[in-house]
């Protein structure tokens, strides 16, 4: 959301309302299916939203909604760099539409776009091993040196070594949490959130202010999962959630990826029983590449065709083939050699995030344009 936008429009609002109602996320999608948008959602009334799934219990809360999460959700969206993406929005992750059970309603603070570009999770145990958190550090920075996105939940250890990892390479990095989207679980982590924030998104289902509560950490991994074309296990142990994020990704049709440790080591017996059910081995960053490069170069290309833009198989764009597309010609036009970021290329093509995201990662992977810290900028002439 741009800026200077003072108050948000009705629809990011009629949005919050319907969420903060508590109705599940299938009653949610089936309802803004129905309607089209959350604003005729909410104008059609307790017997409709009954007839889509909602209960008693949040059709009351629909209708009377509550003053103080309506209000704080309110001053969030009024800052800058904030967004409320719906099921129906465009901008909605497309790789985030294909899981079981898809979140209604997303938060993200920071760069919306990239949540469209490909991503590999980074996860493990929170009681990570120095030796663990080493590997964290250098296979996301690896993955981020590629031009990977690295996602991961903001938790103590693997998490938190992956995120800073990446923006300390100047990659990009989505943190997916299990609060809302102001709240840092855990608390030392508030800098870090900002930081990622500022450079990076961070994604929540729960409205700003919702606090940690254990049940809402299994749907946080499935986002997560579900935002990437691959998970990574760095370490776990044989009851850790980082199993979870891989078994969801396993049921979504994710790559799934572990790191073998020692059998002395019981930080390392959950990615062992990864392996033994089918995760495949990795022992460096490259062996990740392998398989998520191929992935990406798809992911991109089916982007590209879903958004109406040329598709190049083989050979980079050249200048006359970029000026032929009146949306690259724009996106082109608006790009400098300086880094820009998205909200700001939003604003001077009238492009979406989305579609600016697809063509930015088709630019990346034929090498016209690089990407640091969610800013991007032109390579060559």
């Amino acid at each position: 959301m741009p800026a200077s936008i003072a108050h948000p429009p009705r629809g990011p609002l009629s949005l919050l309302r319907l969420l903060a109602s508590g109705a599940r996320a299938g009653a949610l999608r089936r309802l803004l299916d129905s309607h089209g948008d959350a604003d005729a959602a909410l104008a059609a009334g307790a017997r409709d939203w009954a007839s889509h799934g909602l209960d008693a219990g949040a059709c009351h809360a629909i209708r009377h909604p509550d003053p103080a999460v309506m209000a704080r959700g309110e001053r969030w969206l009024d800052a800058p760099n904030r967004q409320l993406i719906g099921w129906r929005d465009p901008d909605y992750p497309p790789l985030l539409r294909r899981i079981p059970g898809p979140p209604a309603v997303l938060f993200v603070a920071g760069d919306p776009g990239l949540l469209w570009r490909p991503a590999v999770a980074v996860v493990g145990s929170r009681a990570a091993t120095a030796g663990g958190r080493a590997n964290a550090t250098a296979f996301a920075t690896a993955l981020a040196g590629a031009g990977l996105c690295v996602a991961s939940g903001l938790a103590a250890g693997i998490d938190a070594a992956a995120h800073a990892a990446t923006l300390d390479a100047g990659g990009a990095t989505v943190a997916v949490l299990g609060t809302g989207p102001d709240i840092a679980y855990p608390s030392r982590h508030r800098a870090l959130l900002e930081r990622i924030a500022g450079h990076g998104a961070v994604v929540s289902e729960h409205p700003p202010g919702t606090e940690p509560l254990r049940q809402f950490f299994p749907s946080r991994n499935r986002i997560l999962a579900g935002l990437c074309l691959g998970t990574l296990v760095v370490e776990a142990a044989e009851r850790s959630g980082a199993l979870i994020t891989a078994r969801l990704a396993a049921e979504a049709g994710r790559e799934v990826f572990a790191l073998p440790g020692s059998i002395h080591n019981p930080m390392a017996r959950g990615c062992h029983r990864l392996i033994r059910d089918g995760a495949s081995l990795v022992e460096s960053p490259q062996e990740v590449l392998a398989v998520i490069g191929p992935l990406a170069a798809d992911l991109a290309r089916a982007l590209r065709g879903e958004l109406g833009a040329p598709i190049h198989t083989t050979e980079p764009i050249p200048d006359p083939a970029i000026l032929s597309d009146p949306d690259y010609n724009r996106l082109w036009q608006a790009m400098g050699h300086d880094p820009t970021g998205m909200d700001d290329l939003v604003e001077r093509t009238g492009l979406t995030a989305a579609a600016l995201s697809s063509m930015l990662l088709a630019l990346e992977l034929e090498g016209r344009v690089a990407a640091e810290h969610g800013r991007y900028c032109r390579i060559g002439v």
